[in-house]
């Protein structure tokens, strides 16, 4: 959101916008030839040249999926990313090693002119073809068609009904095909797929890397009843329409598809009696949130059927995953059907699945769920056509989150997380569900534990202090365990001093509900302590695992940077944001810093000041085009008890989900890309120490520049704080002096944070109409971020 610049004075309309200095003759961004300019105006001329071409965020290129999202290994296939703004597309970047991809050529929506020539062909050629046929009292048969016509209907049959099936929504109505070759020896598992067109760089949609055979479903032809426009969600239904015949496959499999309204997909394989079959779908794990559907993914359902259509066994999630998985056991055998469709028979484009049938290893859970960093852990593992005995040794020195998965008989099981702390550990002992039981535990230490029986809960026994500060947290949830925590802290006698079910930790973008528990309590008197943990729902079993942090305060944090994918004209300024999730009530200042980044990349506005979760920070870059995006590291440095503390960003993408929530999905890299000719841009002075605004105050700041702004170029903040606004622009000889107003009653003294300023260029007025106000003012740069604090 931005706000308009407002007018001097009191009284002044909010909505009017300030234009700054001279005339600016569009003909300098247009590259069209201009009378001669005074002497001394040259450079200006030319800097400004530079400056006026617009940036990418206006039409920023954008990706909603790729089909099929995935591909076997040793495997050269051609994939179609959907999307938006992505002409031009002319390289492909994928995560990791050994997948490369190259664009074959960009499909742009057609017109509805275009479109209407295509039927009226079709129905020409179809018209002819019929003639030919004609046998009879229909009158004499007409000339049959050529080669040459009988391709081209074939060609525009095949147009028309891919214009009939797609719905053009707008956000993903562009398309991109790619040849995508994945090395024999390439790692199987998500990578990230990125589109670079001249406008920038897209957003990282997943491509899969598999080990089985693959099969794509050519999406069925949309009828007008069940389909949709211009983004909009289809209708729910109760029902969906007959199935076509299903597609015969030979197992192991995995089958890739789009699923489209009112329709199920179906898939016919042979198994033999006694086979443990599993059907898995990966549909939400692709795309995580769909920001104009309810749900806000696609919610998969499954059906295993007999050669009768008889349903055998069904899912529509597994555990607290949206994605379904289902196990059966084969009891004879014969023909078979896997079906999947859409929960509420919805669909579109990007209702994309990729779904894994046969006697496939599964992990379903692993015990314990983490360890102590440089110690050597075995993991029990559990799960699905695995060994009786399934485990595996693990040892790393570096604490973090770690992926486990197994190879059985030349196929690889799902991974699972496995992270490691620097804390002692210890084990839950059985036979602790009640206080006069409670296991005995010294501070500080993780407990690992499972909640082995329904309706089961654990007690851990603290000796404490008075005015000792104790926080328990579980990590299940977060972890992948179906655990749905629920935390107590009483005294000896019984009394609550601290409870919790739920608490967010915005680091886990991809969970919906967040189940895993906190809290924090100073204690009032030395004594006897008891902390109760159980599952909200009184659900339990072998693979409900927790891990249970009891300790004092361990303040930290952790950094994440949107979005994930950056894309900047040479020689500008943008922004972006950088978010802090705290940890333990940490809740210092954030210096931030490009680490190792090339030269001529610069911040401004680097530091999340004390006490708050995010920050907009400006990044501007250099004019000289780099050759393939960066992926750049931002660190984020701290004084906490004493010790400077420094943390790594992580790439993120904000994603909206069902029109309303907003979730922090993480991201493989932070790719900055650098598009276009680059021009020596605007040397704005960037001011590093942070102007103090009193609220009901105006105050003035002073940007230095090397020339008078001309008339034409206006200033708007971008996301400015609430009540902090531009009242007045007024250009000087070598310097912009912007005057900023803090509103009395919504400025808050101890508010800190940067000022975003953007520069746009108005049209000239249409002389058929000078009254008239043009609304197609064009962006043409951001100034570097103005830190600022409210004062009293």
């Amino acid at each position: 959101m931005r706000r308009a610049i407002g007018t001097a004075g009191p009284g002044a309309s909010k909505g009017m916008k300030i234009p700054v200095g001279q005339a600016l003759s569009p003909a300098l961004c247009d590259g069209q030839a201009e009378a001669p300019a005074p002497p001394g105006m040259w450079r200006m001329l030319l800097v400004l040249a530079a400056f006026c071409l617009p940036l990418a965020a206006q039409n920023t290129p954008h990706a909603g999926y790729v089909f099929p999202a995935g591909g076997r290994q040793g495997t050269t296939i051609e994939v179609r990313v959907g999307g938006q703004f992505l002409a031009g597309a002319n390289l492909a970047y994928v995560s990791g090693q050994g997948v490369e991809a190259k664009v074959i050529e960009f499909v742009r929506p057609p017109t509805a002119a275009e479109a209407q020539k295509l039927r009226d062909e079709m129905r020409e050629l179809n018209q002819k073809r019929a003639a030919s046929l004609r046998r009879g009292a229909a009158g004499p048969a007409g000339p049959p068609l050529t080669e040459e016509e009988q391709k081209r209907l074939a060609e525009v049959t095949d147009k028309v009904q891919e214009l009939q099936r797609r719905q053009f929504i707008p956000a993903i109505a562009a398309i991109v095909r790619l040849e995508v070759t994945i090395a024999p020896n390439a790692a199987v598992g998500p990578r990230q797929l990125r589109i670079q067109t001249p406008a920038g760089l897209t957003n990282p949609v997943i491509f899969c890397v598999g080990d089985l055979p693959e099969f794509s479903h050519k999406p069925r032809r949309v009828a007008p009843p069940y389909n949709v426009s211009n983004g909009g969600t289809p209708v729910i239904r109760a029902v969906g329409r007959a199935p076509d015949p299903p597609t015969d496959v030979t197992l192991p499999i995995v089958v890739n598809g789009q699923m489209m309204p009112g329709t199920s997909d179906q898939y016919r394989f042979r198994a033999a009696k006694g086979e443990h079959l599993v059907i898995a779908v990966a549909a939400r794990e692709l795309i995580p949130y769909l920001s104009d559907a309810v749900p806000g993914w696609f919610q998969a359902a499954i059906t295993l059927r007999d050669a009768q259509g008889n349903a055998l066994a069904s899912a529509d999630h597994y555990l607290f995953h949206p994605d379904p998985m289902l196990q059966y056991e084969i009891p004879s055998d014969g023909e078979y059907i896997a079906e999947i469709r859409d929960s509420i028979y919805r669909g579109r484009e990007d209702f994309v699945y990729r779904m894994s049938i046969g006697e496939l290893p599964v992990i379903t859970g692993i015990f314990p769920l983490g360890a102590r960093a440089g110690k050597r852990t075995s993991i029990a593992i559990d799960g699905w056509n695995l060994p009786a005995r399934a485990a595996q040794k693990f040892k790393q020195k570096t604490e973090g989150v770690y992926p486990v998965s197994l190879r059985i008989n030349g196929r690889t099981s799902n991974s699972v997380p496995f992270v490691l702390d620097s804390l002692p550990e210890t084990t839950a002992k059985g036979g602790i569900g009640s206080q006069a039981k409670a296991q005995r535990v010294k501070l500080p230490v993780i407990v690992n534990g499972r909640i082995a029986q329904p309706g089961e809960a654990a007690f851990f026994r603290i000796d404490g202090r008075a005015g000792e500060e104790i926080v328990a947290e579980v990590m299940a949830r977060r972890l992948g365990s179906p655990v749905d925590s629920v935390l107590r802290l009483t005294d000896s006698r019984g009394k609550q001093l601290a409870f919790n079910d739920d608490f967010e930790d915005k680091g886990s973008g991809l969970l919906t509900h967040q189940a895993d528990s906190y809290i924090s309590c100073k204690l009032p008197v030395k004594g006897v302590y008891y902390l109760q943990l159980a599952d909200a729902q009184q659900n339990g079993g072998p693979e409900y695992a927790y891990r249970l942090r009891i300790s004092h305060p361990r303040p930290d944090f952790e950094l994440r940077v949107v979005p994930a994918s950056f894309s900047i004209r040479g020689g500008s300024t943008a922004a972006f944001t950088v978010y802090a999730l705290r940890r333990d009530g940490f809740s210092g200042e954030i210096a931030l810093r490009l680490k190792d980044a090339p030269s001529g990349f610069l911040l401004s506005g680097a530091a999340i000041p004390a006490g708050q979760d995010q920050v907009r920070v400006t990044l501007t870059v250099p004019r000289n085009r780099p050759g393939l995006p960066p992926s750049l590291e931002l660190t984020g440095h701290a004084l906490i008890e004493g010790r400077e503390v420094t943390r790594t960003a992580v790439a993120a993408e904000d994603m909206e989900q069902a029109f309303a929530y907003h979730h922090l999905v993480p991201e493989d890299a932070w790719m900055v890309h650098v598009f276009g000719v680059g021009g020596n841009g605007i040397p704005w002075r960037a001011i590093d120490k942070p102007v103090a605004l009193r609220p009901g105050a105006a105050t003035p700041i002073e940007i230095s520049v090397p020339f008078r702004l001309p008339n034409g170029v206006r200033l708007e903040l971008n996301e400015p704080p609430e009540g902090i606004s531009i009242q007045n622009a007024a250009p000087q000889t070598s310097r912009v002096q912007i005057v900023v107003r803090a509103d009395a009653g919504k400025a808050k003294p101890g508010l800190k944070g940067n000022l975003i300023v953007d520069v746009f260029r108005d049209p000239p007025p249409n002389p058929a109409a000078p009254n008239r106000r043009n609304n197609n003012a064009q962006k043409v740069g951001t100034l570097p971020a103005v830190p600022f604090e409210i004062v009293k």
